[in-house]
């Protein structure tokens, strides 16, 4: 069945689609936002590990392979949103260094915009969207630009113990930067403290897409359309456009929705996986792909968690699961030497009985009545910090399709990742560090958090460059080869930086989106 074609279809309403929707329903446009989850509400949102799993991913799986899978339940949203629904808000940008790594050391890839490029977007998004935190003081790393809406958030003792560590070992911490109001905030309240943040923010206080670029996409006239999984872009007989998406409703019927412009805002090995099953005899490896270069460069982080157990009570329920304090202090890809590439240090994050990074995995060793009087102890005195460390671009880390089909006949998705020597050593030498630090904290028991290494956040897959020989997109996420087809989201980042992406998102999707209502005659064709 078919819909009245509109002007422009955006498939998932996280950080990137909900940019796209604002800037193009308020530029006058006709905005379809296709969701395969169901529609939150503020209300809807609850206080608990157990509720938060709802909005992680449902839907079909990926198949995961390779020496060091890649865990993705939160690089993925369940529902209106997206990931950004349940996002830490930590809000680092990269930093100049990180745009221009083949040019300066030989290695990885250039992307094919500089800082400069997108340094006036972070400041935009900060004020459309309300950002706390101290710009000015960040400027012993970074260029200067405008200073944070609000000032810095409340600190708590579980940040503060730390302190001591990092000044000992020459590292300056600077407030964190945090998409959360410290103050009121275009009638968004402020926080309350209360640390659930990864299960969704009820109050608003917290920019996520409900309450910041969704609202105003919906207040300018898009239309969001909850439980609708796309399964294929269509495209002309030629070959040579989009022409718009096919889907199944919430009544699990087939429709197509046709569009002038399609944006695909789904995460980042969602949308390789819709290029690739939509591939045509004119489009025989994928949508986009004439590079062969789709669903490749797969990048993640890893984190190098340092505990410790203080003598005291350091409030560690109290703050928000984003950090208190920040440092770029190593993102200099030489910082450790031995090994190379970014690492992003924070500390301060709330913590609770289970969830990502709570009590009970703190000490993965303990069971039963040990792992009971561990967390007795630890609800009053154990803290933690995060040292999150930059992979290199590598071709063979990818997503393709499987065999096997989802419930609406479409393959599944296989993500094959695998770390590199490079990315182990870089691991190990932020843990060392760590407990440098921690050590001179003077805390009662200090402990690397290791097991498998993880793997934290997801990009790549869509990478940007300067031609469809050597990439996806061009640096507004517009495919090289299919004019009035977008990618949105960090599959488009050519590099992973060590810093939390979503800022980075938020950036270049206004960035994107503000070049395609400027151009949308031309694109639109």
């Amino acid at each position: 069945m078919a819909n009245e074609k509109v002007d422009v279809v955006i498939v998932g309403s996280g950080a990137s689609g909900s940019t796209f929707a604002a800037v193009l329903a308020k530029a006058g446009k006709k905005v379809v936002v296709l969701e395969a989850g169901p529609d939150w509400k503020l209300t809807d949102l609850v206080s608990s590990d157990f509720w938060g799993r709802r909005i992680k991913p449902a839907g079909a799986p990926f198949l995961l392979e390779g020496r060091n899978p890649m865990a993705y339940a939160y690089q993925a949203g369940w529902g209106v949103g997206g990931a950004a629904l349940h996002h830490f808000a930590n809000f680092p940008r990269l930093l100049p260094a990180d745009f221009t790594m083949k040019s300066d050391h030989g290695r990885a890839l250039d992307w094919p915009i500089k800082y400069s490029d997108v340094a006036p977007y972070y400041d935009k998004v900060a004020s459309d969207i309300g950002m706390s935190g101290d710009a000015k003081a960040e400027e012993i790393w970074r260029p200067a630009g405008a200073p944070y809406p609000m000032p810095p958030m409340r600190t708590f003792r579980n940040g503060e113990v730390w302190l001591k560590g990092f000044e000992a070992n020459g590292i300056r911490m600077v407030p964190a930067a945090v998409a959360m109001n410290s103050t009121e905030f275009k009638g968004r309240p402020a926080c309350i403290y209360d640390g659930w943040c990864h299960v969704g923010c009820p109050t608003g206080a917290l920019a996520n897409p409900l309450v910041t670029y969704l609202a105003d996409a919906r207040k300018a006239g898009a239309e969001v359309r909850p439980l609708s999984t796309v399964t294929r872009v269509l495209t002309n007989q030629a070959g040579t456009r989009v022409t718009g998406v096919e889907y199944y409703d919430d009544k699990k019927e087939r429709q197509v929705q046709e569009a002038s412009v399609v944006v695909l805002a789904a995460w980042a090995a969602q949308n390789p996986r819709l290029m690739l099953n939509s591939a045509t005899d004119k489009h025989s490896k994928g949508l986009a792909n004439s590079s062969g270069l789709l669903g490749k460069y797969i990048q993640t982080h890893f984190g190098s968690a340092t505990w410790a157990m203080f003598d005291e009570d350091v409030e560690n329920h109290m703050g928000t699961v984003g950090a208190q304090y920040m440092s770029y202090e190593r993102m200099n890809k030489t910082s450790h030497k031995g090994t190379f590439g970014s690492t992003f240090i924070n500390v301060g994050a709330a913590l609770k009985a289970s969830g990502l990074a709570g009590f009970a995995g703190a000490r993965a060793d303990l069971f039963g009545p040990a792992l009971a009087d561990f967390m007795k102890r630890g609800k009053r005195g154990l803290s933690r910090i995060g040292a999150s460390g930059e992979e290199m671009p590598n071709i063979e880390n990818r997503v393709e399709l499987a065999s096997d089909k989802d419930e609406f006949g479409m393959p599944l998705g296989r993500l094959i990742h695998s770390y590199d020597e490079n990315a182990i050593a870089l691991w190990n030498a932020n843990f060392d560090e760590g407990l440098k630090i921690a050590r001179a904290t003077g805390a009662k028991e200090v402990w690397s958090a290791r097991g498998n290494m993880p793997t934290v956040h997801l990009m790549g897959g869509t990478i940007m460059g300067t031609e469809a020989g050597n990439s996806v997109t061009n640096s507004f996420g517009q495919t090289h080869e299919l004019p009035n087809l977008y990618c949105a989201g960090p599959g488009i980042f050519t590099t992973s930086g060590a810093v939390n992406p979503t800022y980075t998102i938020f950036a270049l999707s206004l960035r994107g989106a503000e070049q395609l209502a400027a151009n949308f005659s031309t694109v639109a064709g």
